[in-house]
């Protein structure tokens, strides 16, 4: 069986008990949405009018409840208008993880229709942030952020790891671009498995 990268998205949410996301729906990321919808009855999407409105949406949702707030958005503006949130959330600590999605691999770096760098953007107020550019890479990238977001969520200290500088009891946002041709392409279930696996054992 294979999995798309859309759905190992929508997986790791699972993984993580989000049980609410917040977000505004582009072209970029139209296959995350549709893998959301098919999982309506377990994460609900709250729509909102404009994507600073989900970055703020999801920073008071961490706030209020103690859980990982969680924002979708396309590429490019989307992706922009999401960063006075992020950095709202970056200043006081708040759990947060911004999910956006890229052009594909080759318009990268061309000046392409509604193509940023928005790892690039908001590395300055996150703890961690990465895009990925290969399906195969997705298991790693995800299953790391599922370590950090279980160290956030369950043990409320994080460690340092992979260069992340993490300071204990503060709290940390992340953001996630990717491709949009990572969205469709597949990779074996056997290898994400693998490396769920291997972060669960850890914990």
């Amino acid at each position: 069986m294979q999995l798309t990268g859309a759905q190992i998205v929508i997986e790791c949410l699972k993984e993580q008990k989000v049980d609410t996301v917040f977000g505004y729906p582009g072209g970029a990321i139209l296959n995350v949405y549709d893998e959301l919808y098919k999982h309506q009855n377990e994460i609900r999407h709250v729509l909102t009018s404009h994507e600073q409105g989900a970055s703020h949406a999801a920073d008071g949702y961490a706030r209020s409840t103690g859980k990982v707030g969680v924002c979708f958005a396309t590429s490019g503006p989307g992706a922009t208008n999401l960063v006075t949130g992020i950095a709202t959330a970056y200043m006081d600590s708040v759990p947060v993880v911004a999910i956006t999605c890229n052009v594909n691999v080759p318009l990268l770096g061309k000046d392409s229709f509604q193509e940023i760098d928005i790892a690039g953007i908001t590395m300055p107020i996150t703890k961690h942030n990465f895009i990925v550019k290969d399906v195969n890479n997705m298991t790693y990238e995800e299953t790391q952020k599922i370590k950090h977001l279980r160290k956030v969520t369950s043990v409320m200290v994080e460690e340092s790891s992979n260069g992340i500088e993490c300071t204990k009891n503060r709290f940390g946002n992340r953001t996630m671009d990717g491709c949009k041709n990572v969205t469709f392409e597949k990779i074996e279930l056997s290898k994400i498995d693998n490396d769920i696996h291997h972060i669960r054992k850890e914990y």
